[in-house]
């Protein structure tokens, strides 16, 4: 298990830069697609789901027995439901209808002719195309969109850590969960607050820092864990962090892909993301 911590650090890390990669792509793409977004959070959910309960929880359960596990299983889920009650935020689904098809809309749909400034020009047609009211609302909605996401990036870095320690394929298959729902939550940020401020710089330097908390759970992860990590430790962690998983699949993914209105589109995804992880752990063993 010690052989593994760079390999589980590095994924994290890897998972943690699709944010930025996220706010990156709203600059060159300026609007997401709905239809892509409800499929990659959809599809997110159900690659989280899948490997939550059939390898994460499964394997603890063998390991440590069902009732220690179950505990540990909804311990994780009352832990997020707990943070999430007492940290003011909000996900991509309660910010969906308001400004991806409103204040974004409004920001980039500029007239003809207006466009062709750059630097402080540019900034000032996208603070002055929007009112002043709307550009605060965009920003707070930035602001409390990556806290939300930091939150629960906290947990997912320690979900692919935990993973990658006890196998190296789990691992990889969790960080890839993570990182392709964290390509829409770094548009999430971005977006509003390049919107309000006009600063690309801003925009992305805002979801690099909700990104890096995927790091930091791994680290976090790695200072608590390794110094007395026993196979028990390592299973009671594991059922733990998979109702971690679930809750935040439950709490934003899910209702994250359904709020952009293609209904089908989100089934399609998180049945898509199972069907993928349940082959991918069938080729792995």
């Amino acid at each position: 298990m010690q052989s593994n911590l760079g390999y589980a650090l590095s994924l994290s890390a890897a998972a943690s830069l699709a944010t930025v990669l996220g706010s990156v792509l709203a600059m060159v793409a300026k609007k997401p697609g709905p239809k892509l977004m409800a499929f990659a959070l959809g599809f997110s959910a159900g690659v989280m789901m899948f490997v939550s309960f059939a390898e994460m929880l499964a394997s603890s359960i063998h390991d440590v027995g069902f009732l220690l596990a179950v505990i540990c299983f909804f311990g994780g889920t009352v832990l997020m439901f707990a943070i999430d009650l007492a940290v003011p935020h909000l996900f991509v689904s309660e910010q969906a209808d308001k400004w991806v098809k409103d204040g974004a809309a409004a920001c980039f749909d500029a007239p003809a002719g207006q466009d062709s400034g750059r630097g402080h020009g540019r900034r000032r047609r996208h603070q002055h195309g929007l009112p002043g009211a709307s550009r605060h609302s965009l920003m707070r909605a930035g602001l409390l969109i990556a806290l939300g996401i930091g939150i629960h990036n906290l947990p997912e870095g320690m979900a692919t850590f935990a993973g990658a320690i006890k196998d190296r394929g789990l691992g990889l298959a969790i960080a890839s969960a993570i990182a392709l729902h964290n390509i829409p939550e770094g548009l999430a940020v971005s977006l509003p607050v390049f919107c309000a401020t006009g600063s690309k710089r801003r925009a992305i330097w805002l979801a690099s820092l909700s990104g890096g908390a995927e790091l930091l759970g791994a680290l976090l992860a790695a200072a608590v864990l390794m110094p007395f990590l026993t196979p028990t430790v390592l299973a009671l962690t594991l059922a733990a962090v998979a109702g971690l998983m679930v809750f935040i699949s439950f709490d934003e993914l899910i209702p994250g892909s359904y709020a952009y209105g293609f209904d089908h589109l989100s089934v399609i995804g998180i049945t898509s993301g199972m069907a993928l992880m349940a082959l991918s752990i069938w080729l792995l063993r």
